[in-house]
């Protein structure tokens, strides 16, 4: 045979492989086309069923204008509401079992998380007088909850996310789990989202589906409330590195479905959309922020008393990120993270309710 016909059919397989390929790579980005779309559209609808403007409220009172989420630095506050099916109270009437406050700096690309112990005993606008903040949601739902959290740390609270225990679940399930990059110092048994003692956890490094992710977050009779608020901060942390992963991105449809009607939010579709931003080239910079203070028992009842000076260091921070304060002001601001301060030595004591 010769050299010419030879390299003809090199040449031809050479040329019927590039087609195969062509056609491959078509099929795959056609296909990848038709999910993403699939997946947009599926967001849309479950995001128009999560959402929830709170009445007589277009804006923030502390905010002379209203923020926009595609242009502005924001807030947004996580409820985790004490809520559950076999509870059957309601979102409207539950206590509030975790509050995380979160701002965004669109030009600094960073977080600031902080997490507020659920017996901290604060100004309640909604009733005129202090109580456990957790006791706020109980009073007035959403809007007393925010108000409350507004009031205390003198910043606008933008949009909101309330989800209760079912949807927590659900999205660390739809994710097949969390790794949890924090050692568990202690072993122990807590409740469930059915209220039985059925978790238990040994100490250590760990792989936590749905319900164990919500009884690490929950448990607070081993520690003080500030490691409490510290291992919520880890977990959610965990849940957005997992929803970042390359190995995720078929796991989407699950967690859209997951949210389902165990979410409310007064952010929309577009809104949701704009936060893309922040995570586009991975995880932002999350700077986690802790409110110091002490158990008292002097009433009779448990209360978490903040501790003043590190309140309003907080509170700095957080309208120095959101760049509500001048900047000569803002200069002068040391950026704090939970990883700097000192532990406060506060053996937990429970609720006597």
């Amino acid at each position: 045979m010769s050299r010419k016909i030879k390299r003809k059919k090199r040449s031809s397989k050479l040329t019927l492989a590039l087609k195969v390929f062509a056609i491959l790579a078509a099929s795959f980005l056609i296909c990848a086309s038709a999910y993403g779309i699939y997946l947009t559209k599926k967001a849309e609808f479950a995001a128009k069923q999560s959402y929830e403007e709170i009445e007589n409220r277009q804006s923030s009172p502390k905010r002379e204008t209203k923020a926009e989420a595609i242009t502005d630095n924001v807030s947004i506050l996580f409820i985790g509401v004490d809520d559950s099916e076999v509870r059957a109270q309601g979102s409207d009437h539950s206590r509030s079992d975790a509050l995380m406050l979160m701002t965004l700096n669109r030009e600094e690309k960073t977080v600031k998380l902080v997490s507020i112990p659920r017996d901290s005993y604060v100004y309640i606008p909604e009733v005129g007088y202090k109580d456990k903040i957790t006791h706020a949601h109980a009073f007035g739902g959403t809007p007393a909850t925010i108000e409350t959290v507004e009031e205390l740390f003198d910043i606008p609270i933008d949009y909101y996310v309330r989800m209760n225990f079912n949807a927590f679940i659900d999205v660390v399930d739809a994710l097949d789990g969390i790794d949890l990059e924090v050692n568990i110092p202690y072993a122990f048994y807590e409740k469930d989202e059915n209220d039985r003692y059925s978790i238990y956890l040994e100490p250590g490094y760990h792989h936590l589906d749905g319900r164990e992710a919500l009884a690490l977050a929950r448990t607070r009779k081993h520690d003080t409330d500030i490691a409490r608020g510290e291992r919520q901060q880890d977990i959610i942390k965990a849940i957005a590195k997992k929803a970042l992963s390359v190995s995720s991105i078929t796991k989407y449809d699950d967690v859209i479905m997951a949210i389902g009607d165990n979410m409310k939010t007064n952010l929309t579709f577009d809104e949701m959309k704009s936060f893309f931003y922040y995570f586009s080239g991975g995880m932002p910079q999350i700077d986690s922020l802790t409110l110091q203070g002490a158990g008292d028992m002097s009433t009779g009842i448990y209360y978490y008393m903040l501790d003043e000076e590190s309140l309003e260091e907080t509170k700095q921070i957080l309208k120095s990120h959101l760049g509500l304060i001048p900047s000569k002001i803002k200069s002068n601001i040391s950026e704090i993270s939970s990883d700097d301060e000192e532990d406060t030595d506060v053996s937990y004591s429970p609720s006597l309710e």
